[in-house]
């Protein structure tokens, strides 16, 4: 293990971002149309491994639709303004016209306000249902503190993948003040894959495989929206938190007999290169946020935020300015007109991947990385 002494009495280890590492091309190379993006969770195939990620501002009932069309798969924030309010149009345009600045309390007290309306269940099920008339893999998350009380209703209305996400679960949560969530018993019990994280280590990962789940999210989602670092001093540069987690599903897919669980990159994938070194570093599928935040029709108009910036007491994110790209289409499958990531993410991932002579996903994971450190640190 690569430790670093800090002082006296404590050490950690060495640790990488993405900006740290980059992938080197081999001594053979492809046609970008030879290589498959196929991915394939549970009994459900897609045409991309891109994850919507379950944000006010990226998915709405509509994008999650416009995204399992074009082969992805939306994730719907059950605990949103979809599921709060009958008509969430006039909430979205008044946060999408809040001042401007991205860090103010005026700002961040309103949201709690807005987002202090109660969850209805009857949403829950309307907005799912809506989905699934759609004819695409229908997906709903919630947090760990909501699941209990709300996932009856997510399983009734047809969910086909139930997503659990905060900014860390664990297998064991202990409480003296309250009934927790056991996530083995829970996934148990459930007839359909449930993707739950963030985690960030080895340990935490390989517990949450332990108790049935279908994929593990790594990171601690939020991106370029989330103040988590700052707010708690929690922080895994992610280059070495995916390649810790495909570690625990190597060992995992050993332990139980040949159970392979998907390992998603949640968090701070901004462009296409960013996306191209998590899936190098061991990731099978990536959600995004702000990327998609960034497309015609994401309901943030431009601006991105997560269930982080609302907590009634002890808010840890804000609404960032991330800007308007092109159409969601163009956003994932191009043809691109940006030369900075943003757009064609999929191309760009194509592109990477035959460079290197890879043309399937599970392969490009062998692709050989090195190690710069990156001024950003």
């Amino acid at each position: 293990m690569n430790e670093t002494q800090i002082g006296l009495a404590k050490s950690g280890r060495r640790a990488w971002a993405l900006d740290d590492v980059n992938i080197t091309p081999s001594r053979r190379t492809r046609s970008p149309q030879d290589v498959s993006l196929d991915w394939q969770i549970d009994a459900y195939t897609f045409s991309m491994p891109v994850i919507g990620a379950p944000m006010d501002s990226v998915m709405s009932p509509a994008t999650a639709i416009a995204l399992g069309k074009l082969g992805g798969l939306g994730v719907l924030n059950l605990e949103g303004l979809w599921t709060r309010y009958e008509n969430p149009e006039p909430v979205l345009e008044e946060i999408a016209h809040l001042e401007a600045q991205e860090i103010s309390p005026a700002n961040t007290r309103r949201l709690q306000e807005l987002y202090a309306e109660p969850i209805k269940a009857e949403l829950i099920t309307q907005r799912l249902a809506e989905i699934r008339q759609a004819g695409v893999v229908v997906s709903g998350s919630l947090t760990p503190q909501n699941t209990q009380e709300f996932y009856r209703t997510v399983v009734d209305a047809g969910v086909d993948m139930f997503v659990i996400r905060g900014t860390t679960v664990s297998a064991e949560h202990v409480s003296e003040t309250q009934n927790p969530l056991n996530l083995k018993e829970f996934i148990y019990e459930l007839d359909v894959p449930v993707i739950v994280g963030g985690a960030a280590g080895y340990t935490p990962a390989l517990h949450l495989m332990r108790t049935g789940a279908a994929g593990v999210l790594v990171g601690f989602g939020g991106g370029s929206a989330t103040t988590t670092h700052r707010a708690l001093g929690i922080r895994v540069p992610m280059a070495t938190a995916i390649s810790d987690i495909a570690a625990a599903r190597r060992d995992y897919l050993d332990e139980s007999g040949g159970r392979y669980v998907h390992v998603i990159a949640d968090g701070g994938l901004g462009t296409s290169g960013d996306i191209v070194k998590a899936l190098a570093m061991g990731a099978d599928a990536v959600m995004l946020g702000a990327t998609l935040a960034r497309a015609e029709e994401a309901p943030g108009q431009g601006w991105h935020w997560g269930l982080e910036a609302v907590h009634p007491n002890f808010p840890r994110g804000h609404r960032t300015r991330v800007g308007t790209v092109a159409s969601l289409e163009e956003v994932l499958l191009g043809p691109g007109h940006h030369t900075d990531g943003s757009s064609n993410l999929m191309g760009g991932l194509r592109h990477a991947m035959a460079a290197c002579g890879y043309v399937d996903l599970k392969s490009f994971q062998r692709v050989d990385a090195t190690v710069a450190p990156s001024a950003k640190h």
